[in-house]
């Protein structure tokens, strides 16, 4: 495994879109454009399925070093009003646009910390959300919970307005980690929050570990699995710490590299952290996440339904995605936008009428091809070419690139599909890569995305 390792870590994407959003064409890329395409994907996913809603709430209180997602570092809670009032006015831009209210499959808030904000607050947001909106049926809302700071009344108030998943960043338990990645998180912290949410009645908690953190070593990563059992989370994302200082300014440069386990130490966290996950009774759903046999995920899995999105991977699948505040990314099927970073000008934006996008991409017939063999790979590791709008003109260079990787024993190629084998599982974002059009077109000249190992 460590010479597949050295063969295959090297920088790529993780795929929660495609094209991915270094390769948007923004140069067609219009605003009425997304208008068009969004209202023609509402007309049939409202009916159909519902929408699903993503909501950015940037502020944190103190700055972890670990974090790749756009924030605000303030202990200001004055910015709570405002930014939600904010944010509810772009929500009202994008339901005029409708002819029926939205029916909200899915809901999530993200960030920064969504428990910055008080209940009070959080209660607000959500009942003015639905003064122009209804609940689809199975309608399931998650929120992104801090252990140090979600309260019983954060997760009360978010139960009694329809939530029933949190996921929390545990990342890691031991101490020098932690001061590593400036996230001081006791175990008690996680137990209190973790409880209290079942005791509620909420009917998914998640943990988010990461593997490759600074000065972490693998005895660390048994460790958090094994306080991880005391609690049995019904799901866990166990992911590759991403190394990007390049992207996120200093946020990430609290260490130095040297700092970090090796590529090969990381895949060792990974295959230990896997395999005890798996003793403890945890399914592999997807990449990077595993849950109980009794969750939705495993339950999505299992039927043909598991979805990746810019939330993650998500039990069911909806065409449209309207992402709210800073930075937020939206999809509508056809295509894609991002709201601006900057929350001065976001403010300015909304408060002018204005959807405060800045960037997007119109998917081609095919991107749409291209993404659906993705999103199959990423969902089902496999994908097929059984029908002929499934074919794509240059799928015979794709099947060309993974022929080394058949030969390690990673793919499995037949005429008309391709099977990652569980051998190959931890490499998927190689076998995506080999589909990724934009990539072996135009290389990137500069350094865009983490290492795939």
């Amino acid at each position: 495994m460590s010479n597949l390792v050295q063969k295959y870590n090297i920088p790529g994407p993780r795929y929660t879109s495609y094209p991915t959003v270094p390769y948007w064409d923004l140069d067609s890329f219009s605003g009425q454009q997304w208008k068009s395409t969004l209202i023609g994907s509402f007309n049939v996913s409202n009916e159909d399925e519902g929408i699903s809603l993503y909501i950015h709430l940037p502020f944190c209180e103190s700055l972890c070093t670990f974090c790749g997602c756009h924030k605000r570092i303030t202990k200001r809670h004055e910015v709570e009003d405002p930014y939600i009032s904010n944010v509810l006015k772009e929500w009202k831009l994008y339901c005029d646009l409708f002819d029926t209210k939205p029916r909200i499959k899915e809901l999530h808030l993200g960030g920064g910390t969504p428990t910055f904000f008080s209940p009070e607050n959080l209660t607000r947001l959500i009942n003015s959300i639905f003064k122009s909106a209804t609940h689809a049926k199975n309608y399931e809302f998650s929120f992104e919970g801090h252990p140090n700071n979600t309260t019983k009344e954060h997760l009360q108030a978010l139960y009694n307005v329809g939530f029933r998943r949190v996921s929390y960043g545990v990342q890691d338990y031991n101490k020098k980690v932690q001061l590593a990645i400036h996230r001081l998180q006791p175990f008690a912290n996680v137990k209190n929050v973790t409880e209290w949410a079942r005791e509620i009645g909420y009917t998914s908690v998640g943990h988010d570990i990461i593997f490759g953190l600074p000065f972490q070593s693998k005895d660390d990563v048994t460790q958090t699995i094994l306080k991880t059992k005391e609690l049995m989370p019904d799901r866990l994302a166990f992911y590759s710490y991403a190394h990007v200082p390049w992207l996120k300014g200093n946020g990430q440069r609290g260490y130095k590299d040297s700092d970090l386990p090796t590529a090969e130490i990381k895949r060792e966290q990974y295959e230990m952290g896997k395999a005890l996950l798996g003793e403890v009774g945890y399914s592999e759903i997807g990449m990077d996440h595993f849950s109980l046999k009794t969750d939705s995920l495993y339950k999505a899995m299992e039927n043909g339904t598991l979805h990746r999105n810019f939330m993650g991977y998500t039990a069911s699948k909806t065409r449209v995605m309207i992402g709210l505040g800073v930075s937020s990314i939206s999809d509508s099927w056809g295509s894609f936008t991002q709201n601006v970073k900057n929350l001065e000008e976001y403010s300015h934006l909304v408060e002018n009428n204005i959807i405060p996008i800045y960037r997007g991409h119109i998917l081609t017939k095919e991107d749409k091809i291209i993404r659906k063999h993705i999103l199959n790979l990423m969902c089902r590791f496999k994908t097929s070419w059984e029908n002929q709008h499934e074919v794509f003109r240059e799928l015979g260079a794709v099947k060309d690139k993974l022929s080394e990787m058949a030969l390690d024993g990673l793919v499995e190629i037949a005429s008309d599909s391709i099977y990652v084998t569980e051998k190959g599982r931890p490499f998927v974002r190689n076998v995506c890569m080999a589909f990724d059009l934009f990539l072996h077109r135009k290389a990137p000249d500069t350094r865009l995305f983490s290492m795939t190992i």
